[in-house]
This record gives structure tokens, sequence and C-alpha cells, in this order.
């Protein structure tokens, strides 16, 4: 059985990991207390269980963070990525057409 220095030195990475609460929110979220009734429990949760969950879990922020720097016009709109493409390349796109509808034939602008 794993000594309770050692679980609860688990159980604060496991706090650690998890997303941050404000001020607020300060009661314990359903994952927190699930994590941490089992690693209280008296069925002697396996330490190397709970290790590997952990190192499982910080790899996932990790992977997180890493496609969120890597890719970052991955929450972007088409139009943007669009354009930060064509700059990336030295280049800028032309404005779009706007149509009046009078008839006349647009000079090129964009209208506001």
């Amino acid at each position: 059985m794993a000594t309770p220095t050692k679980l609860r030195s688990i159980y604060r990475s496991f706090l650690r990991e998890l997303p941050s609460r404000s001020l607020s929110e300060r009661s314990r979220s359903p994952l927190q207390a699930r994590i941490r009734n089992t690693i209280m429990s008296e069925s002697a949760t396996p330490i190397e269980q709970a290790e590997q969950f952990l190192q499982y879990v910080k790899a996932q922020r990790m992977y997180a963070t890493l496609l969120e720097r890597y890719n970052p016009g991955m929450n972007m709109e088409e139009e943007e990525r669009v354009r930060l493409t064509a700059r990336r390349v030295g280049m800028d796109l032309p404005e779009e057409f706007m149509y009046t509808g009078t008839g006349q034939s647009g000079d090129g602008s964009k209208e506001s």
C-alpha cells in the first residue's frame, strides 16, 4: 500500500493538471471529488495505475498546448486564414467589390 504522503502528492498533481476554477466556484468539481474519493478509498488503488493515469493527463495537456502553438489557424475562420496565408508570402488580398445596386458600374471601392 502506498504511503499517505505519496497519495497526497499524486492527488495534488492531479489538481494541478485540471483546469483552474474561479474564486466563486471554490467547491470541488465532480471530477475532483471522484479523484479524491478514488485515491482515498480503502480499496487500495494501485499507485502505479494512478501514476500512469497522471502521466496520461499531463501528456494530453501538453498535446493540446503544442497543437495550439503549431497550428495557429486551427480556430480561425476560412477568410481570415486565407488572408494571413497571403500575407505570409508577401501578398495582400484585394479589396472585395461591393455592388451598389444603382445600375452604375462600381468604382471598386469598398462600401462601409
